[in-house]
């Protein structure tokens, strides 16, 4: 049974960025950057959100932008593509968390960043580990979330609870009343209502990364956090044995929930510490 999470007040409207960068990538893409200025003398911060989200629809309701502002940090956030306003081709040779992985260090060379503190969510955590299992002198720090055991077992996020064909078929459905299954199906609504083009998504999820990641080679301080009721994320404690040096971070909720509890924004935040 899930721990009640303390309340917490209604996260602060995330402000405008400061400015939005549209960068190539090598592969004739085109990825939109969202940057909020901070101090100088602090590592920025890079937000990568997971499948069917993006910058926007992810990190605001967790009020972990907002949280980092007012710590005068410099704050990034990046559409994957195939989400939100980049480029959406909806050929799956353009996707895969190793092609996203290449994407983040073609933004940060873009951006002149030599080092960055890397957050992502699920998703995004997969491509994550994936920068810093080939670059971690490029992070300070490293934050997964919404991942577990099935990093290790299956190479990226745990298909037994949602296999990434099923996923695929029903974000190509005609008609989603036709699928059945609770969760394809709240994970179609939730797609649909993101805005993103649902055969980009189905791209994506066609090559979802299923292959072994080098985490032994991860040589940054490192966060593994997850939702008590994930289902993609369970026995986090395996994915952070397997980090050298990982520990864990728990909050209350499932994978879509977890954001409300003050705890997964305030452990991040915590471990980010300048």
């Amino acid at each position: 049974m899930s721990t009640p999470a303390p309340e917490q007040p209604a996260a602060p409207e995330l402000r405008a960025p400061d400015r939005t960068h549209r960068l190539p990538t090598s592969d004739g893409l085109t990825l939109s950057v969202y940057e909020w200025e901070g101090a100088a003398d602090a590592t920025p911060v890079l937000l990568h959100h997971g499948f069917s989200a993006s910058a926007f629809v992810e990190w605001p309701r967790s009020g972990l932008p907002q949280t980092l502002l007012g710590q005068g940090r410099r704050v990034l956030a990046v559409d994957a593509r195939g989400h939100g306003a980049s480029d959406a081709p909806h050929d799956n040779a353009f996707y895969g968390e190793a092609r996203m992985a290449q994407d983040v260090l073609e933004v940060l060379d873009a951006l002149g960043l030599p080092q960055v503190d890397l957050v992502g969510y699920s998703m995004g955590s997969v491509v994550s580990l994936l920068v810093a299992a080939g670059h971690s002198d490029r992070l300070r720090r490293l934050v997964v979330g919404g991942v577990g055991a099935g990093v290790v077992e299956l190479g990226g996020v745990d298909t037994r609870a949602l296999p990434a064909s099923e996923l695929a078929r029903a974000l190509r459905a005609a008609d989603p009343g036709d699928l059945g299954d609770d969760l394809l199906q709240g994970f179609r609504a939730f797609a649909a209502s993101t805005g993103n083009d649902l055969l980009a998504l189905a791209a994506q999820a066609d090559v979802a990364h299923a292959s072994p990641i080098d985490l032994a080679s991860i040589a940054v301080p490192t966060l593994v956090v997850a939702g008590d009721e994930d289902p993609l994320a369970v026995r986090p404690q395996v994915l952070a044995d397997a980090v050298p040096g990982a520990r864990v971070q728990l909050a209350s909720g499932d994978h879509a929930t977890v954001f409300s509890d003050p705890r997964f924004a305030q452990g991040i935040v915590a471990f980010l510490q300048p």
